[in-house]
């Protein structure tokens, strides 16, 4: 490739690759560079570390997850319903990273572990779009009057067993399921869903 032509988007794309072949133990700036079939020096360009190219292909996964829920959060329809579109999409779009590519999987969450600062625009950005619905549907009337952004945390915080990538083991469990239909009837409950 001409050193020309390199740019961030190509890096990561060779990265997530590299990651994907040696894992991220193993996987190295020079792995990607030559993938690329340019010098290290090249990557270093566009990234100044090997810190900062790992959050960017962290950032690119997880972005990958908080895109697709715009659609309900821009979606019309009662608030109560956007939600659970939300979570069902949320919940869908980790299980199956988590299961078609168990061995990325495991790779984007161990990179996770190393990026929170990543980590939290990420959980900030999914409390943002969390908190344009329930906002509305307060406004609308659907869910009691309250604090948007505080709800929008309740319910993450309350439903991560069935997000987390941490909790990922529990997901196939029988009564998973089950247990997430119980506790989205009390969720909403208590935010006077009717």
């Amino acid at each position: 490739m001409s050193e020309t032509t390199l740019t961030p988007q190509r890096i990561l794309e060779a990265a997530e690759e590299v990651l994907r072949r040696y894992g991220p133990a193993k996987a190295t700036v020079v792995d990607v560079a030559r993938a690329l079939d340019v010098s290290h020096g090249s990557v270093y360009r566009h990234f100044p570390s090997k810190a900062a190219l790992r959050e960017a292909v962290v950032e690119r996964w997880l972005h990958r997850v908080s895109a697709p829920l715009e659609a309900c959060v821009d979606a019309s329809g009662p608030a109560p319903r956007r939600l659970r579109q939300w979570f069902d999409q949320l919940r869908s779009l980790k299980r199956a990273k988590a299961l078609d590519d168990p061995e990325v999987f495991a790779a984007y969450s161990a990179l996770g572990a190393e990026s929170r600062a990543v980590i939290v625009r990420h959980i900030d950005t999914l409390l943002a779009q969390l908190g344009r619905i329930i906002a509305e549907g307060m406004a609308r009337g659907e869910l009691a009057a309250g604090d948007p952004a505080v709800a929008a945390r309740a319910l993450l915080d309350a439903t991560t067993r069935f997000h987390k990538p941490a909790h990922a083991a529990e997901w196939g469990e029988p009564g998973n399921e089950a247990a997430f239909e119980a506790l989205w009837a009390l969720l909403m409950r208590g935010l006077g869903a009717g």
